[in-house]
């Protein structure tokens, strides 16, 4: 048994993860996964030579390269497959929730930053649903549902995106800074929570520092939107509800290219 421990510089949350376990999914060689997502380390433990797994890796273009290999003696594979279903269930249910009551409210408020928003919840739901689904699925059919989900959310995106620009250039009502600072506050209060609970429950396992990663991403992109809500209101001006929309909007197109990727 041989562990090869991999530098992946540009794997910093769950969706390169995910990326990561599909794309050598179909490897016979590999016995066991381990990640190291702050790290940006991956350890790999597999029979036989690990060109293939590395050539694999280097077609994700997340900057791969080898740290080093060892013969690993007495090998015991864990298997932490229900902690990590609890865990993906609980994330997916709380963004997608999120998602649901942001477009709502962003729709009413007339603001296109609850809706970027709203919209990159749903693409960490669909990040954590395609996990679940990863579980003991085939890969054609994992592969399959990335492209039916990224093309879904690049689409989102770019309506998005093009409904910004319309805005930018056209004469409309003014969002309602009040809802934006709110719902945010408590889709912010929300996210935080959801960091505490993880950290509290399993700090040390990859996956969770993971989600624990995504879930700060989470956070920084409501304090973004909560600035926005005050400038609105300072400036007298729907430009920064605008500005922080456009951002958000090609954050999650961003996303939805990388899901594509999973497609390949």
């Amino acid at each position: 048994m041989q562990k090869t421990t991999f530098k992946i510089a540009k794997m910093d949350c769950p969706s390169e993860e995910q990326m990561i376990r599909m794309k050598l999914d179909d490897l016979t060689n590999i016995q066991s996964l381990e990640f190291d997502i702050p790290n940006r380390l991956l350890h790999v433990f597999h029979i036989d030579n690990n060109e293939q797994i590395f050539q694999r890796l280097d077609t994700l273009k997340f900057d791969t390269s080898i740290l080093s290999t060892v013969s690993v003696d007495n090998f015991t594979a864990t298997d932490n497959q229900n902690d990590e279903r609890k865990t993906l269930w609980t994330v997916l249910i709380i963004n997608f929730l999120f998602f649901a009551i942001e477009i709502v409210t962003g729709l009413i408020s007339n603001s296109m930053g609850l809706v970027a928003d709203s919209l990159d919840m749903l693409a960490d739901s669909i990040v954590y649903e395609l996990a679940l689904i990863a579980v003991g699925g085939t890969v054609v059919r994992k592969k399959n549902i990335a492209k039916f989900a990224g093309y879904v959310q690049i689409l989102l995106a770019v309506i998005g995106f093009i409904e910004v620009v319309r805005r930018f250039i056209g004469v409309e009502k003014m969002p309602d800074f009040q809802t934006m600072i709110f719902v945010s506050i408590v889709a912010l209060i929300a996210n935080v929570i959801c960091l505490y609970l993880l950290q509290k429950r399993k700090s040390k396992e990859a996956h969770m520092q993971a989600s624990m990663i995504f879930t700060s991403n989470d956070i920084i992109i409501n304090s973004g939107v909560i600035t926005a809500g005050l400038l609105v209101n300072w400036l007298n001006s729907g430009y920064p509800d605008l500005i922080i929309g456009a951002i958000v909007f090609v954050i999650v197109a961003r996303g939805a290219y990388r899901i594509l990727q999973l497609s390949k």
